[in-house]
């Protein structure tokens, strides 16, 4: 009993038994990883990452059944509908990713949701243990090497600083060199021009020691040009 069953999981045609397998199996590797991401406070969760995971997986057994039932092919053509589960995945990528103000949250939430249904996908085709070995290494990707990055940059956030000026700016050389005297590194910057009203909105994202003084720096930006508004935000990628 338990050698056909055995059997019947491992083979190349799809068959009821190993269907269940594959479709279990994809479910549990999701979930697993939707609980991490669940965890860290993101909307896609142990119910959405099951059923991405469990989708795929249904999938490429569609791919395999078709030909090998209707056309006598015994292996199928995995490839035309696996080609068309990945383009699927990346519009699911692309809602899971929110950009605001230079501010974007979700990117790592994406990527988790991609390699999610490549991994429903390998379910599918019976590779197993690459499988399971592949989602080990996600969650080592999102727990352990997080703890790492935090301890390489320890004392050091991530901020986004907005400003709001009364007039058109033309270049930031004058905010550079109030950053560097406070030993602030510019990741990168975004500027919206609204010449409507004549005003600069300018945001600085920035990489800050948790010592920063904001009040004598935002009182630094504040002579620069005429300043309407200044604040600070979080800097998230979850």
């Amino acid at each position: 009993m338990l050698q056909e069953i055995y059997d019947a999981i491992n083979a190349n045609e799809v068959n009821t038994v190993g269907s269940i397998y594959k479709m279990v199996l994809s479910m549990l590797l999701g979930a697993i990883v939707g609980y991490e991401r669940k965890r860290k406070g993101q909307t896609a969760g142990v119910r959405t990452f099951s059923l991405i995971a469990m989708g795929a997986t249904l999938a490429m057994l569609l791919s395999i059944y078709v030909p090998q039932e209707y056309m006598g092919l015994k292996n199928g053509d995995p490839g035309r509908i696996a080609a068309q589960v990945i383009t699927g995945i990346g519009f699911l990528g692309a809602g899971a990713i929110i950009q605001m103000k230079g501010s974007v949250r979700g990117l790592t939430t994406a990527a988790g949701i991609w390699m999610v249904a490549i991994i429903g996908m390998a379910v599918g085709l019976g590779m197993y243990i690459l499988s399971i070995v592949a989602s080990a290494l996600i969650l080592f990707i999102l727990v352990q090497l997080e703890r790492i990055e935090k301890r390489v940059s320890r004392g050091s956030e991530s901020r986004i600083i907005r400003i709001r000026t009364a007039d058109i700016l033309h270049e930031i050389e004058d905010y550079k060199k109030v950053l560097k005297s406070h030993r602030i590194h510019l990741s990168n910057f975004y500027v919206d021009y609204d010449y409507e009203n004549t005003e600069t909105r300018l945001n600085l994202i920035v990489l800050v020691k948790e010592t920063t003084d904001y009040i004598k720096l935002f009182s630094q930006f504040e002579t620069l040009h005429p300043t309407k508004a200044i604040s600070l935000a979080n800097q998230l990628n979850i």
